[in-house]
């Protein structure tokens, strides 16, 4: 498995293995292609280098967006946000997940960012118990979400 960094032309990918991680979640996904696209271009606006792509036999099989220059209004300072974390389900429970959240955090802490952040929806357990195991704690809730929080040293 390679992860680097997404590039532009990753659009059509991101959006196939967008929707597909998302089957069954969609109450917390956008369901539209033309807004998955225009997520995917907001994500990349937002920090380029912390958009990653893990791919496999020349096939992109799961992204992360790590955003190091959002201001958090709860730490009262930059962050490093995970605004998206999916793997294909096809290949969960591989270890690709966590290696792409370990991307994330190195960069976040190259950023030198003391904190990461992330809103996972309340009821997809599944991710919350993934993101309980990378050590991140649940910080609150609004609405259908819950913030975790994570320190880096």
């Amino acid at each position: 498995m390679e992860i680097r960094k997404a590039e532009k032309s990753d659009i059509d990918d991101f959006v196939r293995v967008y929707t597909e991680a998302y089957k069954g979640l969609e109450n917390y996904a956008y369901t539209r292609k033309r807004d998955v696209k225009n997520y995917f271009k907001w994500l990349l606006s937002r920090d380029e280098d912390g958009v990653m792509v893990a791919v496999i036999d020349g096939e992109a099989v799961g992204f992360v967006a790590c955003d190091t220059n959002w201001f958090s209004v709860f730490e009262r300072k930059k962050v490093g946000e995970i605004h998206e974390l999916f793997v294909l389900p096809e290949y969960r429970g591989k270890g690709i997940g966590a290696k792409l959240l370990e991307k994330a955090l190195d960069y976040t802490l190259n950023r030198n960012r003391k904190v990461a952040k992330l809103w996972v929806g309340r009821t997809n357990y599944r991710a919350r118990r993934f993101y309980e195991s990378q050590s991140f704690e649940e910080a609150g809730e609004w609405g259908k979400w819950v913030r975790m929080r994570k320190e880096l040293v």
